[in-house]
């Protein structure tokens, strides 16, 4: 079986983290973060990354309440995921992000105290949970 590159995505309405991971190593690591504008990205900068990265799909963390239920970003975070797939025609897969970014920051802070815990930094590694936590449920 070949491996699959995969990109993952912790949406947010100031900062969307990006993580690139491998399917066969069941790993990802954290790429820039992305600005947003009230949860509208820069295209151009996704258009980029999708051609240096040729991911066979993508997957998008979806943001619900600790109980399962959605809130008012679950939707926006859904809105991206189609708007990424209608613009650029890739296969997009949603997954449950509840608690990526409590454990982002964690591990950052065991990284590198307060001085690892900058907003771009935990949304990316946000990600990196949201893709490996994609693995460890598909693989």
């Amino acid at each position: 079986m070949s491996s699959q590159t995969l990109l993952g995505f912790d949406f947010g309405t100031k900062s969307i983290g990006v993580a690139v991971g491998q399917q066969l190593t069941g790993t990802a690591r954290p790429l820039a973060a992305l600005k947003a504008q009230e949860g509208t990205p820069d295209w151009q900068l996704i258009e980029k990354l999708l051609k240096e990265w040729q991911p066979d799909f993508v997957v998008v963390g979806l943001p619900l309440n600790m109980d399962g239920t959605e809130q008012p970003l679950t939707a926006r975070a859904r809105k991206f995921a189609n708007r990424l797939h209608g613009r650029f025609g890739v296969r997009v897969e949603l997954q449950d992000e509840r608690l990526s970014t409590v454990e982002a920051r964690s591990t950052l802070f065991e990284r590198g105290g307060y001085r690892a815990l900058n907003k771009g930094q935990v949304d990316s590694q946000s990600a990196v949970i949201i893709l490996e936590d994609w693995f460890e449920t598909h693989y």
